[in-house]
C-alpha cells in the first residue's frame, strides 16, 4: 500500500472512531508499529489530526472544542441529535455522556426546556449552561485532557448515586452480538456506569459504526433501550438489531 493509501486509512479510522490506537491500524494496514507512528508523527505535523501517547485522535475530538468545521458526519449527528430530542419532556432527569454527538445533543436542547442534566463532559456541561432553564450538574472525576470527559473511581461512584430517565452516549463500536466496544478499558468502566444509571439507555451512533467491535465490552445490546441512528428506522441496515430488539429511531 502506497504511503498517500495508508495515511487515507488512518484519516478515515481517526474521523469515524475519534481515537484510535497505533496497534490497531498497523493490524488494519498489515505494516509495523512503527511505520503507522511515522504516518501518524506526519499528519499531525500537516495538522490532519492530532497524535497522542500510543495513537492519534480527531481534531475535532481534540480538546472537544466543538468546533463544527472539524466534526466528521456533522449533519448526520446533528440529525440523530434532533431525533433524541424527541424523547425529551420537561421535567426530565438526564445525563449526556460527551464526544461530538452528545455536544450536538447538548446544543440543540430548546431554552425554553425545562430539565436536570448531569454529565461528565466539560464542553457539554458549557454548552448546557447557556440554556436558562437546565439544572446542570457537572460530575467530576480525572478529567481526560483529548476529550475533557471525567472517568474514574470517583466518576463511577458519583454515577452509582443515581437513577435518570434517560442517559444517551455514544460508542466507538457497536454489533449486533457482541454490543457495544471500546478500546480503552478506563472509557469502558465509566459507559457501563452511565447505562447503569437510566432507566432508558440511549446509544448515538452514525451507521458507518454498526457492525464493529474492539476488544472491551461496554455491555450487551440487550442493555440498552433505544438507539438512534441518522437512518430511517426501517431500513434493511438495522434489521440486526431490530430483530435483538432495541427501539430504533
Amino acid at each position: 500500500m502506497l504511503k498517500e493509501e495508508r495515511h487515507q486509512v488512518i484519516l478515515n479510522e481517526v474521523a469515524l472512531h475519534n481515537r484510535i490506537l497505533l496497534t490497531d491500524i498497523s493490524e488494519v494496514l498489515n505494516v509495523s508499529v512503527d511505520t503507522v507512528r511515522r504516518d501518524v508523527i506526519y499528519l499531525d505535523a500537516e495538522k490532519k489530526l492530532q497524535k497522542v501517547h500510543g495513537g492519534a485522535i480527531s481534531l475535532g475530538f481534540a480538546n472537544n472544542t466543538g468546533d463544527q468545521d472539524q466534526v466528521y458526519a456533522l449533519s448526520k449527528k446533528t440529525k440523530i441529535a434532533e431525533k433524541a430530542l424527541r424523547l425529551l419532556k420537561n421535567g426530565n432527569v438526564i445525563i449526556i455522556h460527551g464526544g461530538t454527538t452528545c455536544l450536538e445533543l447538548a446544543r440543540l436542547i430548546p431554552s425554553k426546556m425545562s430539565l436536570t442534566c448531569f454529565t461528565l463532559s466539560l464542553p457539554v456541561a458549557i454548552e448546557l449552561s447557556k440554556k436558562p432553564k437546565l439544572e446542570v450538574v457537572l460530575i467530576g472525576g480525572t478529567l481526560a485532557k483529548e476529550s475533557l470527559i471525567a472517568s474514574g473511581g470517583n466518576a463511577i461512584h458519583n454515577l452509582s448515586k443515581i437513577k435518570v430517565d434517560y442517559s444517551f452516549l455514544g460508542t466507538g463500536y457497536v454489533d449486533p452480538i457482541h454490543g457495544l466496544t471500546e478500546f480503552d478499558w478506563e472509557s469502558v468502566q465509566v459507559k457501563k456506569a452511565v447505562v447503569h444509571a437510566a432507566k432508558n439507555p440511549v446509544l448515538l451512533t452514525i451507521s458507518e459504526k454498526l457492525n464493529s467491535r474492539n476488544r472491551y465490552q461496554t455491555c450487551e445490546l440487550s442493555d440498552i433501550a433505544t438507539m438512534i441512528t441518522e437512518l430511517d428506522p426501517d431500513d434493511a441496515l438495522l434489521n440486526d438489531f431490530r430483530i435483538a430488539g432495541l427501539s430504533l429511531y
